[in-house]
């Protein structure tokens, strides 16, 4: 019997995905309203200096501030805007997330290209970009991993920025694919000044489902004795119910900005956020066939006794009991191969595994909302996050800024069909940018030089040896047939148990030369050094592994280079190419010793980067393409639940127009080609099998879903080793039009292509058109707004966890659903 961890090691899958939902309730805010749009016009009239002139600036404030007029910092550390910023990349702001009705992640999709994310078990935690999960910075500092321990809050942003392929060297390691950076509500208006006066807002939001989100804002200027400051409060609390059985949300969101000049050349800015989240993860639908995708069509019945002791919960002793559950390969039935092949038929599985089959088997019809969360499940998590920023600028220009960041999360996580996790993990960071500029006939150059440390610390554990999602059956529910006893209600048994903590000392050089003649010049480097300590804890796992406690150390260079050049006729065309260094972690920001000892956790990825830019009509028409080719340097390294080891090509193009005052219209077309190059190297890939899989050998499907068959799975070429799940064409285009009386209407369309939903390519996953439609209406102070999500009531899916999963589980997506706000501003 093959050990099925060493499989994974060996072929560098990663043990297991962690994931996070369960239910909480209650509705209260603070301080801010995200959902309400405060003004009903769209673009005001461009005042534009010369724009023929090289480098003029162009002021202009566009519909929903969606025109890429601003300074974007996030990008590579300098006041540039989208335009003028050799990258590709997108802001979605707070108008836009207004307006549309944007609540998670995965309405992005529609705002910028190069988006489109799995499932990682229904919870929203951070974009897959450009085909691989990408980051979450907050205020352009890199926040903990966030595949799926809890949603990324939305509406608590002033801006997002999507940035797409690796950081600047200035911001530290970070993954290949690319990051969001939210911008939190400031306590300072666009211009940099403080407010004039307190001003607030105030919205309730209900929906279907039992939708009801309370949000609050209030910001202002204060003094205490003479010395001046901003303040900027938001609270939002959400109890809802959800369209899937057994499934609800309970969050509380509170965030607070200060923003103190203490002196003409020193001030001071710092502030927080807490979430505290509790939901379940979204297996979606098991026992995955096409005819389940086509036609709703399910196999029922119920798995065979394994609980011995009656206690209504099968342990991982009764399990092994009885028999092997997680069959590998043939090797019961004959042949020694490791790929699935005729020796897995029915004769096979009748006699060598009799407690796999099912009993009372039938079909039905099975609806969307029936999935495989149970009513115990849980994902509970409290983030917390704060930053402290010190920046003194020098009458000379020289500014100095010093950046305390900290960003800690509390996870548990429970899944009745054998996954549960948990982890206490939390970041410091500390870093040091002095920058300055110069002006001269040539041209504007500036400089950065950044020191900085990072801090990690973890302490992780999940249970993953025995997760068997079709042993229940989802039109009954769970039961003692299906149940599983989970590590962390025994506290015992776990398949990783690890605490330990890395880190990470930078330094950073960047240099911004703009040239009066039109050439643009980034330059920059960075050098890491990262240390680790990691030890399992032996005792509470059900395997003792082969390495329980290592150090180590190893640095990394990271490195940018772009061109650009500003062209008549509003176009700049644009180079880069770029090497990044990044660290290899789990979920819960874990590095487990072996992989310490291994001096795995640091690799790299490069990215070459072409594209043109350009905005004309007095700045209303901005449009961007750029094609691109990035992959990891070492194929060996690799975290398959959140770090792949892949090489992306592609295409991305957007476009937004204020076409005038009242109309603003955009749109995004992405073309992506993702491979696993650890797979495609070692010419297979480890996964789990579903009846699809086997249904060239295998006529009953009901003979396996008591437990979890797996195989290694041939990859000859790179189509066998493309990235299941991500869209090769994706196209997008979105719409607003405000009336003189207060009326706005809005609508958007996403257009995906069919998809595999797992590596073998065995079920295929519809194409779809998503189609949102909103209206609002505003009088005087009062904010009306209605959406309709999914108005045509598509039918489709989203894959999940392609590398291990996507052959045995997918998830139903929701049907037509609507969301109706009312707000009020003071």
């Amino acid at each position: 019997m093959a050990n099925i961890d060493r499989l994974r090691g060996q072929h560098h899958v990663a043990p297991r995905p962690d994931r996070c939902s369960r239910p909480f309730g209650v509705i209260a805010a603070g301080l801010m309203a995200c959902t309400a749009l405060t003004t009903p016009a769209l673009a005001q009239d461009a005042v534009p200096s010369d724009a023929s002139e090289p480098g003029a600036e162009i002021v202009v404030t566009g519909a929903l501030n969606a025109l890429p007029d601003n300074d974007v910092g996030s990008i590579f550390g300098f006041a540039k805007t989208l335009v003028e910023t050799p990258r590709s990349a997108s802001t979605v702001s707070s108008e836009q997330i207004e307006r549309f009705g944007i609540t998670d992640i995965y309405d992005l999709v529609a705002q910028a290209p190069g988006t489109f994310t799995n499932s990682f078990f229904g919870v929203g935690g951070a974009l897959d970009i450009r085909g691989t999960p990408g980051e979450v910075y907050f205020r352009g500092v890199r926040r903990l991993d966030n595949p799926g321990n809890y949603p990324t809050p939305i509406g608590a942003s002033d801006r997002i920025d999507i940035v797409r392929g690796p950081a600047s060297p200035i911001y530290g390691p970070s993954k290949t694919g690319g990051y969001m950076n939210f911008v939190p509500k400031s306590a300072r208006v666009k211009d940099g000044s403080l407010l004039t006066g307190p001003e607030g807002e105030i919205s309730y939001t209900t929906g279907s489902w039992n939708r009801n989100v309370l949000k609050a804002e209030l910001r202002g200027p204060a003094k205490i004795g003479t010395a001046e400051f901003g303040y900027s409060l938001y609270a939002e609390v959400e109890d809802s119910d959800s369209y899937y059985d057994n499934m609800s949300t309970n969050q509380t969101i509170l965030q607070a900005a200060f923003d103190s000049q203490i002196t003409d050349n020193f001030r001071i800015e710092f502030g927080g956020m807490y979430q505290k989240y509790s939901g379940q993860q979204n297996g979606g639908w098991n026992r995955l066939t096409q005819a389940l995708v086509d036609d709703g069509t399910y196999i029922t019945g119920s798995a065979q006794p394994v609980d011995t002791n009656g206690d209504g919960q099968v342990s991982q002793q009764e399990f092994t009991a009885i028999g092997d559950f997680n069959p590998f390969g043939s090797f019961g039935c004959g042949g020694g191969s490791v790929f699935a092949n005729a020796s897995n038929n029915d004769a096979c599985y009748a006699t060598n595994y009799p407690w796999l089959g099912l009993t009372n088997v039938g079909t039905t019809k099975l609806s969307r909302k029936k999935v495989l969360t149970g009513k115990n499940d849980l994902l509970v998590n409290k983030a917390k996050t704060a930053y402290f920023d010190m920046i003194y600028t020098a009458d000379n220009g020289l500014e100095i800024k010093n950046q305390f960041f900290y960003d800690g999360i509390d996870n548990d996580n429970e899944n009745s069909y054998g996954f549960s996790q948990f982890h206490k993990s939390w970041v410091i960071e500390d870093k040091i940018v002095i920058s300055k500029s110069f002006d001269s006939s040539a041209g504007k150059f500036s400089f950065q030089l950044s020191p900085s440390v990072r801090y990690t610390k973890f302490l992780h554990g999940d249970d993953f040896d025995f997760e068997y999602f079709h042993r229940v059956d989802l039109t009954k529910g769970y039961d003692a047939l299906s149940d599983r006893l989970l590590s962390t209600e025994c506290d015992c048994d776990y398949s990783n148990y690890l605490k330990g903590h890395y880190t990470d000392y930078g330094f950073a050089g960047l240099a911004d030369l703009d040239f009066n003649f039109g050439l643009g010049l980034i330059l920059g480097a960075r050098y890491d050094d990262i240390s680790v300590n990691s030890s399992f804890i032996p005792t509470k796992m059900n395997n003792v592994p082969a390495v329980t406690s290592a150090k180590g150390s190893k640095g990394g260079w990271s490195w940018t280079a772009s061109a650009s050049y500003k062209m008549p006729f509003g176009l700049i065309p644009y180079a880069t190419a770029s090497r990044q260094s990044t660290v290899i972690a789990g979920q819960g920001s874990e590095i487990d010793a072996g992989t310490v000892a291994a001096n795995g956790f640091i690799t790299a990825s490069k990215m070459v980067e072409g594209g043109v830019k350009g905005s004309w009509l007095g700045g209303q028409l901005y449009a961007a393409l750029s094609v691109y080719k990035q992959e990891r340097t070492d194929h060996n390294i690799q975290s398959s639940t959140v770090n792949q080891s892949v090489q992306t090509k592609g295409l991305e193009a957007e476009f937004r127009w204020s076409v005038d005052r009242h109309f603003l219209i955009t749109g995004a077309y992405t073309k992506t080609k993702v491979v696993n190059l650890t797979f495609l190297d070692s010419g297979t890939a480890f996964s789990f099998l579903g009846y699809e899989d086997l249904k060239a050998y295998l006529n009953d499907p009901s003979l396996i879903f008591g437990g979890q068959p797996g195989a290694l799975l041939p990859i000859g070429s790179k189509n066998d080793a493309r990235r299941a799940g991500i869209p090769e064409n994706l196209y997008s285009l979105t719409g607003t039009y405000s009336f003189d009386n207060g009326l706005a209407l809005s609508a958007s369309v996403v257009k995906v292509d069919s998809v595999f939903s797992g590596q073998s390519q065995a079920v295929k996953l519809p194409g779809y058109a998503l189609v949102d439609l909103g209206a609002s209406y505003q009088l005087d102070n009062w904010l009306f707004r209605f959406v309709v999500k999914n108005a045509t009531n598509e039918k489709y899916f989203r894959a999940n966890f392609t590398e291990l999963f996507g052959s045995t589980i997918v998830l139903p997506e929701r049907p037509r659903s609507f969301q109706a706000t009312v707000s009020y501003k003071f």
